[in-house]
């Protein structure tokens, strides 16, 4: 990040990016609204291409509609490599997702963005990554949407901290003053 008005990227990883990823990321971007986190960005992607194109899965647009939250402009999409560079933040749902990105990040600075999503949420940060993980909901019915839905609403206050004090640390680092930082507008890339 290089001005005041630079915005801290974050995406949320999964495997075919129509069930876990893209509630994670449409949950972020409505939290980050709420708190006026204006300058984070929140996109996400699958490690295949397996639903590339599609959109998102009835059952999560179903949940997230439940909570005012619309899904209706996402499209399923596969990683690509140059996201480890451009991105600031790199969320796992789940251990094969996080195994993946660490298995195919380029460097150090790469491996060390790559975090589990709820390595976020209190009742589990201390626990190994592989006991973070959220089961895939799409083998399931709605319960197991409720459960996702409640397992990524529980690391939403941790990350929500965590970028405050990333963008704050920036614009320290960059600024040395106390002038508040151009704002915009939080943006989902979906």
């Amino acid at each position: 990040m290089t001005s005041m008005s630079s915005q801290y990227r974050i995406i949320a990883v999964c495997t075919g990016n129509i069930c876990r990823s893209p509630m994670a990321e449409l949950m972020l971007a409505e939290a980050f609204r709420a708190e006026r986190l204006t300058r984070a960005v929140v996109d996400s992607a699958g490690t295949t291409a397996y639903e590339a194109g599609r959109p998102i899965d009835p059952r999560a647009a179903r949940k997230l509609t439940a909570q005012n939250i619309a899904s209706d402009r996402h499209v399923a999409r596969e990683w690509r490599p140059e996201w480890f560079a451009s991105r600031d933040l790199i969320l796992a749902l789940d251990v094969d997702h996080y195994g993946w990105l660490r298995q195919a990040a380029p460097d150090r600075d790469s491996l060390a963005k790559i975090r589990m999503l709820r390595s976020f949420d209190p009742a589990v940060a201390d626990e190994d990554p592989l006991e973070q993980g959220i089961e895939d909901p799409w083998y399931g019915g709605h319960t197991d949407f409720d459960t996702t839905w409640n397992l990524i609403r529980a690391s939403l206050p941790g990350i929500v901290q965590h970028v405050r004090t990333e963008l704050e640390r920036q614009d320290g680092q960059h600024h040395g003053s106390d002038q508040p930082a151009a704002q915009q507008p939080v943006r989902s890339i979906s």
